[in-house]
Parts: C-alpha cells; sequence; structure tokens
C-alpha cells in the first residue's frame, strides 16, 4: 500500500516496535508547546550516544590538574607537550583535530563534569537512566524526549501517519529504536539502518478477521506493517531527493551514520531528532598502548568521533544547512581517577559533554574538575553539572519549552544553563572569545564561591558562598564515588553571603565533595577529610 493510500485508509490502531530491515514502527509527533517545531520550523537535534563509558580525563585534560593526574595515571596519560593547546586550562586529546578546530571556529561548547547524584556504575542501568532523565534510584518508563512528545500526542501511535504527520519525527540509525524516545504508548522514534535499502514487508493478507483475541492481534500486525511500508516510502524519498558535499573519512562507521543523517535532512525529511551512536568506550584495558599513550582503542575512538562530527558539521555548512541543526554528545558515565594495570580505566561518574553547531555559546561551561592529591581507588570525577539540566537547556532554547514546563518533563529543581545562542541571537562565532560567561546575570542568580574553612578538617568544615541575588540554592555533599551523603540546603535563600556547617565526624577520612547548584551556575568543590 502507498503511503497516501495508506493514510487514508488507517484507523485507530496500535502500532508494534517491529524491526524488519532494520525499520521500527514508530513516529514522533511535534509538539505545539514550542513555536520553533511549527510547519514553518525545521530545527533538528542530533544525539550522539558514546556507548560503554567515555574517559573524559583524556579526551579534555585539565592542565590545572595535570600533575595530580600523572600521579594517578602515569601509565596512560598524554604528555603534556603532545596535547592541543586550546588555552592555559585545557588541552585536547591529539586525536581530536577536527574538534579543536570547530572550537577554535565557535562551533564547540563543552559542558564540564555532567553527570547525576548517586552514581550508577552498571553499563545498562546508567544508560536507563540517562535515556529516562530519571533520578539514580527512579525506574521509569518513558524516556524524555518520549514524554515530551507525549505531551501533544497522547493517543500516540494510534492514527499514524496522517496528513499532518507524515514523516517519521525521529529516527535512531541502527537496529533498535533509541529509548530517549519511548513514550506512553509507542515508542516515538524509528530504526534504520540504510535509508537506500528500505525493503517493503510483505502483507498478511486482507481476508476478513475473526472477532477474536488472534483477530485483534492479526489487525494489529497489519497495520504495523502497512506504517512500516508508509514510513519506508517516504525515508527512501528524502534519500534519493537528498546530496552530502563534504568528504567523510573512510571507514568512519559513525561518519557513516552522520552522512546518512545529512542526506536525509537535505532530502527534506521533516525529523526533528536523530540519534547515532559509537560504541567501545568501555576501555578497561589497553586504552593506550603500553610505552605510547598517543595510540590505543580511546586515540582511535576520539579520532573516529572528531573527524565524523568534523565532516558532518562541514557537510551542514556546505548545504546551507548550519543554522537548522545541532548536535550533542552522550555517555553513560566517565571513568575513574586512577588508571588500572591494564592500562585502562575503570566506570566512574562524570565526565565532559560535547554541544555542536552554529547557533550555540562556544567554549567551555563549567570549571575544570578538581582532581585530590590522592584519589581513592574507587573515585571518579564530581558532578558539577546535572545532565538534566542540559536536556532541558536545549528543550528551552533549541525548540522553545517553558521553564515551568521542563520541571514536570525532567526534574522539579531544574536549573537552566545557557549552552545555545539560537541563531539571531547577540554572540557570533567571531567575537565569542571576548564575550563574558554563558551564564547570564541579569536573569540568574549568580554563586560566589568562597570554598570551605578549613580545608582538610577533621571533623567539622564550614562552607562559605555569596548570593548576587535571592534564588534558589542547592548544596549537597558527595563522596568521591559520586554517592551523595547529605543535602545541606535545599531552599530559597536571601542575596548575600551565607556560611553551612558540614558535619563530618561520622564518615571515614577521604576525599569529599560540596555542590552548590543555583538558577544559571553550578559549582563543585573539593573538601579533604584527614584522621
Amino acid at each position: 500500500m502507498k503511503r497516501r493510500n495508506f493514510i487514508k485508509a488507517t484507523s485507530a490502531a496500535m502500532t508494534l516496535p517491529i524491526l524488519v530491515n532494520g525499520m521500527g514502527v514508530q513516529a514522533i509527533a511535534k509538539s505545539s508547546l514550542f513555536s520553533s517545531l511549527n510547519d514553518d520550523s525545521d530545527r533538528v537535534l542530533v544525539l550522539i550516544q558514546l556507548n560503554g563509558g567515555n574517559d573524559g580525563l583524556n579526551m579534555i585534560v585539565p592542565l590545572d590538574q595535570y600533575d595530580k593526574l600523572a600521579n594517578a595515571r602515569s601509565n596512560i596519560l598524554i604528555p603534556e607537550s603532545s596535547l592541543l593547546d586550546v588555552n592555559d586550562l585545557v588541552g585536547f586529546h591529539p586525536a581530536m583535530t577536527g574538534l579543536k578546530s570547530l572550537h577554535d571556529d565557535g562551533n564547540l561548547t563543552i559542558v564540564q563534569s555532567v553527570g547525576y547524584a548517586n552514581q550508577n556504575r552498571s553499563h545498562f542501568r546508567s544508560t536507563d537512566i540517562w535515556n529516562t532523565a530519571s533520578e539514580a534510584n527512579e525506574f521509569l518508563t518513558t524516556g524524555w524526549l518520549g514524554r515530551f512528545f507525549n505531551e501533544d500526542h497522547p493517543t500516540f501511535p494510534e492514527n499514524y501517519p496522517n496528513d499532518d504527520y507524515q514523516d517519521p519525527f525521529a529516527i535512531t540509525i541502527g537496529s533498535l529504536v533509541s529509548e530517549t524516545c519511548q513514550g506512553i504508548g509507542g515508542n516515538y522514534s524509528l530504526a534504520i539502518n540504510d535509508p537506500f535499502n528500505l525493503n517493503p514487508l510483505a502483507s498478511v493478507g486482507i481476508d476478513e478477521v475473526p472477532d477474536t483475541p488472534y483477530g485483534e492481534e492479526l489487525t494489529f500486525l497489519r497495520t504495523s506493517i502497512e506504517q512500516t511500508n508508509a514510513y519506508s516510502e517516504v525515508i527512501g524519498d528524502a534519500a534519493t531527493l537528498g546530496n552530502t558535499m563534504a568528504t567523510y573519512p573512510d571507514g568512519n562507521r559513525l561518519g557513516e551514520q552522520l552522512r546518512n543523517v545529512a542526506t536525509l535532512i537535505s532530502g527534506g525529511l521533516k525529523t526533528k531528532v536523530y540519534i547515532v551512536s559509537l560504541g567501545g568506550f568501555d576501555t578497561h584495558a589497553n586504552q593506550t598502548v603500553d610505552g605510547n599513550p598517543l595510540n590505543g582503542a580511546h586515540a582511535d575512538l576520539l579520532n573516529i568521533l572528531s573527524d565524523a562530527i568534523t565532516a558532518f558539521q562541514n557537510d551542514l555548512k556546505l548545504l546551507g544547512l548550519e543554522e537548522r541543526v545541532m548536535g550533542m554528545t552522550f555517555s553513560e558515565f566517565g571513568r575513574r581517577i586512577r588508571s588500572n594495570a591494564s592500562f585502562g580505566t575503570d566506570h566512574g561518574d562524570a565526565a565532559p559533554l560535547l554541544v555542536f553547531g552554529n547557533c550555540i555559546n562556544p567554549g567551555f561551561i563549567g570549571e575544570n574538575p578538581e582532581i585530590p592529591d590522592s584519589p581513592g581507588v574507587q573515585d571518579g570525577v564530581a558532578m558539577q553539572h546535572d545532565f538534566r539540566d542540559v536536556y532541558g537547556s536545549v528543550l528551552v532554547d533549541w525548540f522553545e519549552v517553558e521553564e515551568e514546563k521542563v520541571k514536570d518533563l525532567l526534574y522539579a529543581d531544574f536549573q537552566y544553563i545557557s549552552i545555545l545562542d539560537p541563531c539571531g541571537g547577540t554572540i557570533t562565532p567571531n567575537d565569542w572569545p571576548n564575550t563574558p560567561s554563558p551564564y547570564n546575570p541579569n536573569k540568574y542568580s549568580i554563586v560566589i564561591d568562597h570554598g570551605n574553612f578549613p580545608n582538610p578538617f577533621r571533623e567539622r568544615t564550614n562552607i562559605e558562598f555569596e548570593l548576587e541575588k535571592e534564588g534558589f540554592v542547592g548544596l549537597s555533599v558527595f563522596n568521591g564515588s559520586g554517592q551523595k551523603i547529605v543535602d545541606l540546603v535545599h531552599k530559597t535563600l536571601y542575596a548575600g553571603k551565607h556560611q553551612v556547617k558540614f558535619d563530618a565526624s561520622t564518615l571515614p577520612p577521604g576525599n569529599y565533595y560540596y555542590h552548590i547548584q543555583t538558577a544559571g551556575a553550578q559549582r563543585t568543590k573539593l573538601m579533604v577529610k584527614v584522621r
């Protein structure tokens, strides 16, 4: 059945996420909650999932912590002279020459130390947390984008595709749909491997079905197959009409996925979200090669990532699409501070998150992670930015969702971060090095951190900070492995100086961190308890 005929003939029927020829049976519908995705809008979000847990300390190296890193991971640390010079505080892995050029051109933002409280270091559970935007101890059955789209399309997947939504609204390049788009009634994304090879599925017949449970299941299956074929047709049309203009690196598996994304966008497909992935980041061993930290599994992965994103961004520019598309990476966790004896790193906590495009606030958001003089075997990078604040800020700026709605969709303590500068804003790539912090002091209260005293401490210490204006403050303490010890403050505070006492008399000696979250600013600082 042709797409147009199916749209006319389809009745209300649930769809099934079957996968045939790598194709799933879902569509993602645009939401009236944001004006940017109305019929005249064409903004696109591309998510790049780095499967396995990316070692952020080997990717974005904090130069002001280099001596401490040398003590903790000497067998894998990149020589300082080999790092790509970004500024006095940060160096890029030498395999990331393409991303370095994007940074220099103002097309890259690095959000430092992104994670969540009470980090779960299981691949499966932590991936589930990132996909659903849940608390660490909360189990959700819907994805963060799925809940978002479900707000405007609560009956999905009934009656899709239709005259208003003939295209899939989200596509996963791969064999499985992304759980980020899981809604209440179905997954809003659709999975494809090759947009040029979407063979139609065979019909299961047109004879009358019995009024039995079997008949209901048969009707369900028939409708699913027809929906699959309808979406296959429109994707194939876009692939045929689309083209790419940049040169993508040969044999780059991520680049191939992004080239397909560029082809479909240029071919006129109205899909709003694409999800691609790169696996292999679970680098417990041979992250670097013995005696040569410039080579190894992680260097290869970073080279693939860097070259693929650079080619994709160049392609968007050549196609005239650079103001329509933004991209973002995410990984289930970072790696631990200390390396292991196998020239690798084990599951950790927070890591940098990359945002790229032409409509961003370029540069660095947040401070370098603090590395203890003597990190414990279990210690990871402490969270500075909650990943849900990144998600929510993208919804606010790219898809124009109201902040109160984001709190409903993600979490009540959502704090906006100015990651994006949607094109038409006041900051341009050419003048970005001279712009102030992306945090906007005219709209958001800013925290001035004065540290904790004494530090190191034996039993108790005082945490001091100052607010420039009245606003919400969340002040929490974490241990070295990312587990929350206590919430010290969780309320609105007046402008001015504040001092909060932390009693650690019942805790063992070790490395602890306090984390301050206010509207528009997050700070994470190291505290050391001694005997």
